[in-house]
């Protein structure tokens, strides 16, 4: 099988070029790799990656999509993913592997390109036919009347019977199912429209409704194509969170390092995990130390210290020393696949949801086929003439068929998601904006979301320039976080390294070396004889000296302050739910002002606490980025992810914040409360125009021409209102 990657026909993808690709039944061709790319931003990240793995030997092409942060690589079956990860790291940006069968990507716009051919072929027909039309309306008569009608008949008919089928596959779902939807009165008035002007031309009658026909299903396609425009391909979580799994691992057999698929491992393995590796399995620690990254799955903040007799899960990243594991739980008893189960838990649930379009269905639905059967029925008593009781029938059909509500929620919400769109805010999910009107309760996280996820030194003007420097030279030799900070700050402030000899990181404890004569460390308190401190701190110790502590804060989020003033000023509740350290969190929603706070809550804890309050009548808006997210975003009643969050996060949540500020957030809420109230004025037009406009029908006097200047007239005013929100 290969895999065709094509340009994507979706406009909204021009800002955020995807990488589409197609797998069947989950089955990826030899030499397609997925990378998880976290840290891109811009379209120039896009060229540089793309240009840098084309240079690449072995590798045929590379697409990024920056919405999902992933690139797709078609490369020769000899390259392999770490030569792939370590070219994209020379290229300044992170890299991890994802299991691009588990992430079974269809073709990412199909839906689009189909609905988008549809409405052409019915568009095209539908200007030939109107043509037709003008002449009969201008007072063609007789034989010249019928040919015209005949045409336009040969036009209609197929481009109705190709462009109508997503209204008639839907409404005959619906019916085998017992139930009515929106599609039904306008699959029966296409249909009864067509009947009808086929018997009216065969007995060479006045009056054909092909032009209101195929007009009709032109329309109703607009507002369906504008419905699936506001969306962005949406993902399964759970399928993202299993992708996330290390596709393969190093295992201990007789001795010697074996590399294997994970699916074929077992308990009771013996795993080796390298420093910058995620965890395959659940297990214990039986050999070597180091520090584990769990922020992730956790919202922790600190690695956290690794040592033999200690257990570990799924996804967690190993940061400073080789770690070797003895499995526990593999494949789908592992943590990361009980999360990916809650997360489907929690989908289950949002499915409930009715959106404003439905509950008006439930409603016009019958309203509609009462009326033109009693219609049917009253003017077949009063004539006793069929062929002009089905006429009127099928007249009150078309007048009263759903343009205007068709287009009323699929209008509002293009308009609205331009808008915000140009705030930075990417809507994913069709009743995103309705259910955003709706919330009076919003869910921080806090590692990530309202902090930068990346730790800041604090204290910067305390300290000597010697021991920034000592510090300089010691943090160049560790990945470590808070070494990696101390990098950063000393760069910008200027501070030269000092000449330390021997340096030598200790897993899991620190970086040491030789400074003038003096043994020098940089690490853990207890490891250099130090105090700890309630704040995050590494502390540094030259020779027989005090250790000096160099102390750090997450730094916070732009907007983030301006984000929750405005939310809270709006009259919205607003809670800081995190897995991260009570002191932590506390100084945050300190400084932020909030004063309902929840610290070390596990992914449980999160969609517990977001049903509960959700059973108390709130409706929730929950706004974070890690996998200890995920099933918590999906458990709200909607959901924002940041584009740096995990895909994972992304997937599940309703609406990406593309850029990194959070104050386009309180924008967000206003907008959708406006686009709740356009959607309710246009179903207000929708109802106006039908109490105009049928009973002109059930009387008899709606000829082709006013059927169809009343259709176009509803659907154009609907469609401006929309424009309102712009």
């Amino acid at each position: 099988m290969t895999v065709a990657m094509r340009p994507s026909a979706c406009p909204a993808c021009a800002a955020a070029p995807a990488a589409e690709e197609i797998a069947v039944r989950g089955k990826v061709a030899p030499g397609q790799i997925a990378l998880s790319l976290p840290g891109i931003h811009c379209a120039a990240c896009i060229s540089k990656i793309e240009n840098g793995l084309a240079r690449h030997e072995g590798v045929r092409r590379a697409r990024v999509n920056l919405t999902l942060k992933r690139v797709q690589i078609d490369a020769a079956q000899e390259v392999t993913v770490a030569d792939l990860i370590a070219a994209v790291e020379v290229l300044g940006y992170e890299a991890h592997e994802l299991d691009a069968g588990s992430l079974n990507i269809a073709g990412a716009d199909r839906a689009g390109r189909e609905l988008l051919m549809r409405l052409a072929i019915a568009g095209f027909a539908m200007m030939n036919v109107m043509l037709l039309s003008v002449s009969v309306w201008s007072g063609a008569e007789d034989a010249t009347r019928d040919l015209f009608h005949w045409i336009s008949a040969a036009i209609a008919l197929p481009a109705i019977a190709f462009s109508g089928q997503p209204f008639f596959r839907n409404a005959w779902a619906a019916l085998r199912q017992g139930r009515l939807n929106m599609d039904v009165p306008i699959s029966l008035a296409i249909l009864l429209a067509v009947v009808t002007s086929l018997w009216e031309t065969a007995l060479s009658g006045h009056h054909a409704y092909f032009d209101a026909a195929i007009a009709l299903t032109f329309f109703l396609l607009a507002g369906r194509y504008l419905d699936h425009r506001t969306r962005a391909v949406a993902r399964s979580a759970a399928q993202e969170l299993t992708a996330l799994e290390v596709p393969r691992a190093t295992v201990l057999r007789d001795g010697d390092e074996t590399e294997v698929g994970v699916a074929d491992l077992r308990v009771g393995d013996l795993v080796r995990v390298r420093p910058g590796g995620r965890m395959p399995v659940d297990g214990e620690i039986i050999e070597g130390r180091s520090e584990i990254d769990r922020s992730l799955l956790t919202g922790e903040t600190l690695p956290v210290f690794a040592e033999p007799g200690q257990a570990v899960s799924a996804g967690e990243v190993n940061l400073s020393g080789p770690l070797t594991l003895r499995a526990s739980a593999v494949g789908q008893d592992t943590s990361l696949h009980r999360m990916a189960d809650l997360v489907a838990i929690a989908e289950s649930g949002r499915s409930r949801y009715t959106s404003l379009a439905d509950k008006a269905a439930k409603l016009y639905a019958p309203g509609v086929h009462i009326l033109s059967a009693l219609a049917f029925l009253g003017w077949y008593l009063y004539t006793f003439d069929m062929r002009t009781a089905l006429n009127i029938a099928a007249a009150v059909l078309i007048i009263t068929c759903p343009c205007a509500l068709g287009l009323a929620v699929p209008a509002v919400t293009t308009a609205a998601s331009g808008r915000l769109f140009r705030r930075g805010m990417l809507i994913k999910h069709e009743t995103a904006l309705e259910r955003l009107a709706e919330v009076d309760t919003v869910v921080f996280d806090k590692t990530g979301t309202l902090t930068a996820g990346a730790p800041e030194l604090t204290n910067l003007d305390a300290l000597s320039r010697r021991d920034l420097g000592i510090a300089r030279a010691l943090a160049e030799g560790s990945a470590h976080p808070l070494a990696q900070a101390i990098l950063r700050v000393t760069r910008a402030a200027d501070v030269a390294p000092a000449e330390v000899a021997n340096l030598c990181e200790v897993p899991g404890f620190g970086t040491e070396g030789v400074f003038d004569g003096r043994p020098v460390r940089l690490g853990r308190a207890a490891w250099v004889g130090a105090e700890g401190l309630p704040q995050t701190a590494s502390f540094l110790k030259v020779g027989d000296a005090a250790p000096v502590a160099f102390v750090f804060a997450d730094a916070l989020r732009n907007g983030a302050e301006d984000a929750v003033r405005a939310l809270r000023e709006s009259g919205r509740n607003v809670i800081v739910m995190s897995g991260d350290a009570a002191p932590a969190v506390s100084a945050l929603a300190t400084r932020l002002g909030v004063t309902d706070w929840i610290a070390e809550a596990l992914p449980g804890d999160k969609v517990a606490r977001i049903e509960a309050l959700q059973r108390d009548g709130h409706r929730v808006l929950m706004i974070g980025d890690g996998l200890n997210d995920t099933a918590a975003l999906v458990a709200a009643h909607v959901s924002i992810s940041p584009a740096s969050a995990l895909d994972a996060a992304r997937a599940a949540s309703d609406i990406v914040l593309l850029g990194g500020d959070l104050s386009p957030v309180p924008l967000a809420c206003d907008t959708a409360q406006k686009a709740t109230r356009r959607i309710r004025e246009n179903f207000r037009i929708a109802t106006l125009y039908n109490v105009i406009a049928v009973p002109l029908a059930v009387a008899g006097l709606a000829t082709p021409l006013i059927a169809a200047l009343a259709m176009s007239a509803s659907s154009v005013t609907v469609s401006l209102n929309a424009l309102r929100l712009r």
